[in-house]
């Protein structure tokens, strides 16, 4: 993202701190934005672990989705990638980070999580090796799940959302690139 935001002007910017909260300033509206340029580089981003490129990244998904409505099902064919490479590095927090995302992809507009579905065969298989290593303390406190940065629940959760939103194909799929996964539904 840090080598991407050199070629062409970012649409928005961080402004001082309000509150003590940071947040995306966007000097157009987030509706008027290219979302075929700003979406995948923002999902591109999420490979980043340095602020702000971390932050503007992870704020810009959020924000798109947020306000992108029906300019989001066409891109989610350029976000696939992204969403891969970010899971394939296998980085505790970037994995924390991406599932965040995909979960809040799947709900954002109609339609995404059935489109989401012919892609799970490059999206399910790093989730497969994490599904079950959930951490085990015994009698201990596991802090991470209020935090939301237990992988194995966040996978779990993302696997849910995927069948409840994927159509009636998605859990035969998801079945087969993850054999241990029951259904929700």
């Amino acid at each position: 993202m840090g080598k991407r935001k050199k070629g062409r002007k970012l649409e928005c910017k961080i402004p001082h701190k309000i509150h003590s909260l940071l947040r995306l300033a966007y000097f157009v509206e987030i509706e008027n934005l290219d979302y075929h340029y700003f979406l995948p580089l923002f999902f591109d981003g999420l490979c980043e672990t340095e602020f702000p490129y971390e932050f503007f990244a992870r704020q810009g998904v959020h924000d798109l989705l947020e306000h992108g409505g029906n300019k989001i099902l066409p891109v989610v064919p350029q976000l696939i990638i992204p969403i891969k490479n970010a899971l394939n590095l296998r980085n505790r927090q970037i994995m924390c980070t991406t599932l965040k995302v995909i979960q809040h992809l799947v709900v954002s507009a109609e339609m995404v999580g059935e489109a989401l579905v012919p892609y799970y065969r490059q999206i399910l298989p790093v989730l497969s090796i994490y599904k079950d290593k959930d951490v085990n303390l015994g009698d201990g406190i596991e802090y991470s799940q209020q935090k939301r940065e237990n992988i194995a629940v966040l996978i779990q959760e993302t696997l849910e959302l995927f069948e409840r939103y994927g159509g009636e194909n998605a859990y035969i799929n998801i079945k087969y690139m993850i054999p241990s996964y029951w259904s929700c539904m």
